[in-house]
């Protein structure tokens, strides 16, 4: 690397300088382009720290967060690993490599990971909730002691406060205690809407827009059996989606592009050419960034929206539609403390009616396209999974291996909610679990009940 360039200042690296830059300037830089979101120049700088042998903690712990960002997690967590054996009391750094490990489905590692950023920082409210999502073990009760205790929330920001209630709720959950987990719950959930606001209308929206932006007018897609085979996993978050990717992706030949955005990305760049430019085009071209595998999966939920575009303008497309007993679905959304812009999800009433505006889109979707679209009915799935899972992949025309009956021995990384759930074989503890929070679901009741079709698996 020849220079570095600041905003005010201009470093030059070379022996034609008569002042280099010191060591600390260098990573101070690095750190000043960090913080303002210059993420390509600032990863420069720890490159180049890190090959000149900089040992400083910040450098291995902030580049590491830089290369999580963009999937690189084996990466980041040797880049961790250097930074907490250069700091052994960085708590922070503690609780990234525990979050990554996640991730990697190192669970029991996590675990000590998430207790020592604990040790570490009693108050890293963070660090709390991620260790509520393991199966944790019983020796250390220590952290839950402190989690529960009476002072606890005292001088905490809004923030730390909502990841504690919902800490909180999920080991009361793990112990049947419902009606407290509920009280927990809803004190998250409110916060959070206090600081963002619901916009399921947004969403709403959004959806019978795109519907309008599928034409019934049938375009004529070139068919090639060379091409790639594109399936796209949609429906509502906590609907089974991550389960059916680690269920397809035990195919050596697939890749999982998990939840990743690419096809609206493509999709807005067609709307605003001005040329003549093929989606599909577009669109592979962004998967040949991420792999060269001839079969990918896409989970990006929202893409139940597009579906249409999907089906007449990605060849090759298979779309599998992911759904569940809808008050069982809207209870893990509630409880599962999504980050992002799905603020809806901390609104019982509000998810109710997502659910029912994305069950309706697909409705549609489904009366035009019903050869390209798979139904998959989460509680059928995991309540006969030879069954379901022979039909799904014969429905896609694949061959037959058992290898597809233990997806949780996929060591792929998982970077959504389910990183933890989906390490476990397939079963089926979490359906009907809506009726142990009845009382709490009341206001979603009301919506989903609207339909007829829900009546009877409510009542």
């Amino acid at each position: 690397m020849k220079g570095f360039g600041g905003e005010n200042k201009k470093y030059k690296i070379s022996k034609k300088t008569p002042k280099q830059p010191s060591k600390e300037q260098i990573i101070n830089q690095a750190i000043r382009l960090h913080l303002k979101g210059n993420i390509q120049e600032a990863a420069k700088y720890y490159q180049y720290c890190i090959n000149q042998k900089f040992n400083d903690h910040r450098v291995f712990s902030n580049y590491a967060g830089i290369l999580q960002s963009i999937g690189k997690l084996k990466e980041a967590k040797i880049s961790l690993l250097k930074a907490i054996e250069l700091d052994p009391a960085d708590a922070k750094a503690h609780y990234n490599l525990g979050r990554i490990l996640c991730d990697l489905g190192e669970l029991k590692e996590a675990e000590i990971l998430l207790s020592k950023a604990i040790e570490l920082d009693p108050n890293f409210a963070s660090a709390y909730y991620a260790l509520s999502l393991l199966k944790f073990s019983e020796k250390n009760q220590s952290w839950q002691n402190q989690l529960f205790s009476k002072d606890f929330l005292i001088n905490k920001s809004p923030k730390d406060q909502v990841d504690i209630y919902f800490a909180r709720a999920n080991i009361l959950h793990k112990s049947k205690q419902y009606e407290e987990s509920s009280k927990n719950l809803q004190l998250a959930n409110n916060l959070k809407l206090d600081l963002n606001p619901s916009n399921s209308e947004f969403y709403i929206k959004k959806s019978w827009k795109l519907l309008t932006e599928s034409p019934k007018k049938e375009i004529i897609k070139k068919s090639n059996k060379n091409l790639s085979q594109s399936i796209f996993i949609v429906g509502m978050f906590r609907s089974g989606s991550t389960l059916v990717e680690s269920i397809l992706s035990t195919r050596n030949d697939v890749y999982d592009l998990g939840e990743t955005n690419i096809l609206e990305e493509a999709f807005l760049e067609y709307k605003k050419s001005s040329q003549e430019i093929d989606l599909f085009e577009l669109y592979c071209k962004k998967i040949i960034n991420k792999t060269d595998l001839n079969i990918t999966t896409n989970k990006w939920l929202n893409n139940y929206q597009y579906a249409g575009v999907i089906a007449q303008h990605i060849p090759n497309a298979k779309i599998i539609h992911c759904y569940r007993n809808p008050l069982d679905n809207i209870l893990s959304i509630y409880r599962g403390h999504f980050a992002g812009c799905h603020y809806y999800s901390s609104s019982l009433i509000d998810c109710a009616k997502v659910y029912l505006d994305q069950d309706e889109i697909m409705s549609k979707y489904k009366n035009r396209f019903r050869s390209e679209i798979y139904d998959l009915d989460y509680d059928l799935l995991v309540g006969n999974p030879n069954k379901e899972i022979q039909k799904l992949i014969t429905w896609l025309g694949w061959d037959w291996n058992k290898i597809y009956l233990s997806p949780h021995l996929n060591k792929r990384k998982v970077l959504t909610r389910s990183n933890v759930e989906v390490r476990s074989p397939i079963n089926s503890k979490s359906v009907g679990g809506w009726k142990n929070y009845k009382e709490m679901l009341k206001p979603a009741m009301k919506i989903i009940t609207r339909k007829d079709k829900y009546k009877k698996l409510i009542y």
